[in-house]
């Protein structure tokens, strides 16, 4: 087991230490995520949903509003726009401010918007800034932590672009690459994403997870999201209704190699989890 590296982000002048993995609750404000049971779209559901997370001990509630599972149709950016007007509005009045948002989007629009109109906290990227050019300079603008995951293509695309000679040297490099631009243009707090199932195969996703360590050379938070993915679900030949048990095995790896924050459909699972890792790194 790794030692644990502590960090603190700034949200809006508010210094949020991380001496302790984060647990990051979902919420899909969609209608086809791929895991149906994660789906909520009405404020009250919405709400409902947030405030179970609360109870459960989520620090973080990240909310996106347009699937980015292989085949999906793409939600245009007022779709978008609308299911996180009500997302975020329900979250926060759930949460109020004891919890923080992150946005789910790739579009620099949108993270404008949720930030400066809904009082989001954080923007996390699944494209770190590919998909829309306009993302690393309007980050930059809101001084607002960004999440920036790696991926090649796009979610329609990204099956076919899986070949790597070294899986953890090429994804670490192409993140290494995209922070330091950040930090050129004063974006201050970057949190990375090494992109489980995104533009890799099975053997890349657990070879990234073996060689976990080697991403704290980027010397930045690192967030975790496997839950209930394809990977669990492969290898334990499972339905994504049934693999809470393989997505809290591996979650529990990731934190024994240093993860930072955890993004997770179920808390109290991940919750539970981060205790007992916690409480044998003390010992």
């Amino acid at each position: 087991m790794v030692e644990f590296k502590k960090y603190s982000l700034n949200i809006k002048g508010r210094l949020v230490e991380i001496d302790r993995p984060l647990v990051m609750g979902i919420v899909n404000a969609t209608p086809d995520s791929f895991y149906d049971s994660s789906r909520v779209l009405a404020p009250e559901a919405i709400a409902a949903r947030v405030s179970d997370m609360i109870e459960q001990g989520a620090d973080i509630i990240d909310i996106g509003a347009c699937s980015t599972r292989p085949g999906a149709e793409v939600a245009t950016e007022q779709q978008e726009m609308e299911r996180l007007n009500i997302a975020v509005d329900a979250a926060r009045q759930a949460a109020g401010d004891n919890v923080l948002i992150s946005i789910d989007t790739y579009r620099a629009s949108v993270a404008r918007h949720c930030v400066e109109q809904l009082g989001a906290d954080i923007i996390n990227d699944i494209s770190g800034g590919d998909l829309d050019h306009d993302m690393n300079t309007t980050v930059a603008k809101l001084q607002v932590p960004y999440i920036v995951m790696h991926m090649r293509g796009t979610p329609a695309t990204m099956q076919q672009l899986t070949h790597y000679d070294d899986v953890a040297a090429e994804v670490l490099e192409e993140l290494a690459r995209k922070i330091d631009t950040l930090h050129q243009l004063g974006v201050n707090d970057v949190i990375a994403d090494p992109g489980f199932g995104f533009a890799k195969n099975l053997e890349q996703n657990y070879r990234l997870l073996s060689c976990l360590e080697a991403f704290h050379a980027l010397e930045v938070p690192l967030l975790v999201g496997v839950s209930r993915k394809s990977m669990i679900q492969k290898v334990l030949n499972c339905t994504a209704n049934e693999a809470l048990n393989g997505t809290t095995v591996v979650n529990t790896i990731a934190m024994m190699k240093g993860a930072h924050i955890i993004r997770v459909h179920d808390v109290k699972a991940a919750v539970e989890a981060r205790t007992l890792v916690s409480f044998t790194r003390n010992q």
